[in-house]
């Protein structure tokens, strides 16, 4: 007990402070720092390696499913936000405008992207001519802008970075399906990258993208029972092809208006990862997005030996694709044992001249702290790897015991504020009025999360007003 008090004298309590437990968490791990720029973070080497292979799973889904990557002008003409009037008064509030180059005010002012819908839909208007054009699917990596009043980093920053499909397709019924599998890779990914369970479903009509027909998320569980929304995907219909004209000759010889989806993730799922995992001695990351997998700390590496066989195990984990590194720096053990455990590595080993003799590794998990036991050395990249899986896997039931044990169902207005307020979701009916979701936003700082695809009632009346309900939806305070 001694050692863990040593140990979190840095961070906050998680169970006391969560907001403070997560920013000290933030800042003290290397993962950002805050930018000059108020609303800003500066994400540093071991957080954008994070990024990095978040990048890398989801880019090579993306790929899998017939998408391209693009990159599309950070700089858009204020007049393409101006032609789809629900989109414009959507981001409006958080739009950034350049103005002057110089002393030279510009003849058009321009918008700082804050999604790419209405140039891509302009871009789309010169490529998209015949049905033998379609589909288009095409995705982008890129940073954007929105001017947020209260910013975290991760969770809402003025800049950061993301991804964005855009597709294009002949039919209803494709964009619709595009759509949904975009969802489904969202929450496949969650699950088997992540470790994240995830509540996937439709949005409100309040709660949906600005110029979609519909929008679909997937909404992750804190540890303190708030929701983070973790990604959408949105159904466009046609509006953005009649707003910038895209139209294709088809083949029965008249020009039609094609349908659109468009979906995204961003760096908020760096957050999401240290909310969803962490605990009172900093990060838990999960093995598959971790920067470093394993960690090798020699003992008593002045001994004669102990660094030429930590580095040996070293290249063999190597080889083994394992993300593995060595501290032999001078700090005592103890500390590197703090270091690591904070940054959340997953995996630590520890060989010094008693393991060497006895042909193993001390191994210490980062999922189940304070357990020690050895590994052999003959096959030691079969065991880590072995480990990493387990650890993934314990990971991921943890977090969905704990999300399934923070979920309630309710009937009433005062059930309802009882589990949002005791850090829980609430589970309800829902008659589906504007006026019921902005009194339960208004009365319990609660709003809507999503409509789950399996809609088996909970019960027959709204939750709000007692009239007959129409749907099946959970709510949450979050961020």
């Amino acid at each position: 007990m001694a050692k863990a008090n040593e140990f979190v004298k840095d961070i906050a309590d998680i169970n006391a402070d969560f907001p403070q437990w997560y920013t000290d968490v933030v800042l003290k791990t290397g993962l950002v720092d805050y930018g000059p720029v108020k609303g800003t973070m500066v994400i540093r080497p071991y957080g954008y390696a994070l990024w990095e292979n978040i990048q890398r799973e989801l880019d090579d889904r993306f790929k899998a499913t017939g998408h391209e990557n693009a990159y599309f002008p950070m700089l858009i003409p204020y007049s393409f936000l101006m032609k789809e009037a629900e989109h414009v008064e959507g981001f409006a509030p958080e739009v950034a405008l350049v103005t002057h180059v110089g002393d030279t005010e510009l003849p058009e002012k321009l918008v700082v992207r804050p999604t790419s819908e209405t140039i891509i839909g302009h871009m789309y208007s010169k490529w998209v001519q015949s049905y033998r054009d379609l589909p288009v699917l095409v995705n982008q990596w890129a940073n954007v802008v929105r001017w947020e009043k209260t910013t975290r980093p991760f969770l809402r920053t003025s800049e950061f970075l993301w991804q964005e499909g855009h597709t294009v397709h002949a039919t209803r019924e494709e964009a619709e399906d595009e759509t949904l599998k975009m969802l489904g890779v969202y929450e496949e990914f969650s699950r088997n990258v992540l470790a994240i369970p995830m509540f996937t479903g439709k949005k409100s009509e309040k709660e949906k993208f600005a110029g979609a027909e519909a929008t679909y998320s997937i909404e992750a569980m804190m540890l303190d029972g708030k929701s983070l929304q973790s990604g959408t995907s949105h159904y466009l219909s046609d509006n953005f092809a009649r707003a910038f004209d895209i139209r294709f000759l088809d083949k029965d010889g008249t020009h039609k208006y094609p349908f659109q989806s468009s979906w995204g993730v961003s760096t908020r799922l760096i957050g999401a990862v240290i909310m969803a995992h962490g605990d009172e001695r900093g990060l838990k990351l999960p093995p598959y997005v971790a920067p470093i997998q394993t960690v090798i700390i020699p003992i008593a590496m002045h001994k004669a030996g102990v660094l030429e066989k930590v580095n040996e195990i070293k290249t063999n984990l190597e080889r083994a694709g394992i993300r593995v590194k060595v501290d032999a720096t001078d700090n005592s053990p103890g500390w590197k044992f703090n270091e690591y455990e904070m940054k959340g590595v997953p995996l630590r080993l520890e060989i010094g001249p008693r393991d060497i003799e006895s042909g193993v590794a001390t191994v210490s998990r980062r999922d189940k702290a304070g357990e020690k036991f050895t590994v052999p050395l003959y096959n030691i990249a079969d065991s880590v790897n072995l480990l990493l899986k387990e650890i993934h896997e314990n990971m991921y039931q943890t977090a969905l015991e704990f999300r399934n044990s923070h979920v309630k169902t309710v009937q009433t207005m005062q059930e309802l504020g009882d589990a949002v307020n005791s850090g829980n979701f609430a589970l309800s009916m829902w008659c589906g009025e504007r006026d019921c979701e902005d009194k339960i936003k208004e009365q319990f700082q609660a709003s809507s999360r999503n409509m789950p695809f399996d809609q088996t009632p909970v019960g027959d009346k709204c939750v709000c007003c007692g009239k007959k309900a129409k749907h099946k939806i959970y709510w949450g305070k979050a961020y």
